[in-house]
């Protein structure tokens, strides 16, 4: 324990003093209940002198905030030995991961499944450590991949499981999280050759440039997603860019409808009309038509279009209850949209209930979507 927290502490240059200060301010950005600075100075005492057990509460805020992994701050992390014969290691390495292609990526890939699942349905709060163990494996597995045979199919796998990690540290207002896990899936999209994978991971890291005040750059870097081999980009990832660009541009401001009722039209253009949900090669996107027309309500809600209404009415009416995290969005738009009108008891009546589904999935980022709108009110 000594090792852990102490040492990476006192890495960054920062007292004790210095990391309850950082440890208060990350929580209440967050909206999270911790303890007096009082109390967390002794903890903090307690947890580097090995009295005291960082619980998985703690170590929570403690892992974004420092940019350790569990095992470190904990001081597990085992040191590697030196090997009489570490030629014969690396080429064991090398062989297994030689077979990962045929062996392991199915396995990779249903793994990152199951978790996209249970963050849709109950929020990534508690799927952290999972996330990583699960990025480290794939990160193991392409370091000893040396043909480009082997290394593309766990590339592609890792490009995908990194931008579900990227947005759910997002949803979890883990921001240099996000963008690094943005980061290793475009890498890891170039190393699989994957033009869809890379455009995507660009097209939702664009949403961190928004989050952070930095609209106008979100829509450059999301057109220029769109710009990325287009030839070889599936007709429903096209739209799904099409149509984060039009939320961008809504979010944007003034100057920007324009721009944003005609991406609007191209991701409805776009859009194929083929009954599903998903494309069998991008796994990664959910947009059928019915998604696009709660998309199409947000955009509209943004620019103050009246006919925001029936279009997120209509999609409240087919809403998949599995899309918890989606649905308090849903409620935040129609809550706007009421306040746009001066309906203010339809606006509240919408606002409790994303409040509730942020709280049930613990979503930061619509957590503040609500508050900002609570202040509206």
């Amino acid at each position: 324990m000594a090792k852990g927290l102490r040492a990476i502490r006192t890495a960054r240059g920062w007292s004790q003093d210095r990391l309850v200060h950082e440890m208060r301010r990350f929580a209440e950005q967050r909206l999270l209940d911790i303890a007096a600075a009082a109390s967390l100075k002794t903890y903090i005492s307690e947890w580097e002198n090995g009295r005291r057990t960082i619980t998985d509460r703690y170590a929570a805020i403690l892992r974004p905030l420092l940019g350790a992994t569990d095992a470190e701050l904990r001081g597990e992390t085992e040191v590697q030995e030196p090997q009489a014969d570490g030629y014969a290691d690396l080429l064991s390495r090398i062989d297994a991961a030689g077979s990962l292609s045929e062996s392991m990526v199915p396995s990779f890939l249903a793994q990152t499944e199951l978790l996209r699942t249970m963050d849709r349905q109950m929020g990534a709060t508690g799927l952290v450590d999972q996330m990583n163990g699960h990025l480290a494996a794939m990160e193991e597995a392409l370091t000893f991949a040396v043909l480009p045979g082997a290394r593309r199919p766990i590339a592609t796998a890792l490009a995908g499981a990194s931008t579900l990690a990227a947005w759910q540290a997002l949803d979890a207002g883990a921001v240099d999280r996000a963008w690094r896990r943005y980061e290793l899936a475009k890498k890891a999209a170039q190393d699989a050759e994957s033009p869809l994978y890379l455009a995507h991971a660009m097209g939702e890291q664009a949403y961190v440039l928004a989050d952070a005040g930095r609209p106008l750059l979100a829509v450059e870097l999301v057109r220029d997603a769109q710009r990325t081999q287009p030839e070889r980009q599936s007709s429903r990832l096209r739209a799904w860019l099409a149509a984060a660009e039009a939320e961008l541009c809504a979010a944007a401001g003034p100057g920007m409808e324009s721009a944003a009722r005609s991406a609007l039209d191209r991701a409805t253009e776009l859009l194929p009309d083929d009954g599903e949900t998903r494309d069998a090669d991008m796994l990664s996107i959910f947009l059928n038509t019915g998604h696009l027309t709660r998309w199409r309500g947000n955009v509209l809600a943004k620019l103050g279009d009246a006919s925001a209404m029936e279009e997120l009415y209509a999609s409240l009416d087919s809403a998949d209850e599995s899309f918890v995290r989606a649905n308090s969005g849903l409620y935040c738009d129609l809550t706007q949209a009421h306040l746009a009108r001066g309906e203010l008891d339809d606006a509240r009546s919408h606002l409790q209930k994303a409040r509730l589904l942020a709280n049930r999935t613990g979503s930061v980022r619509f957590r503040r979507r609500v508050e900002l709108l609570t202040g509206r009110l």
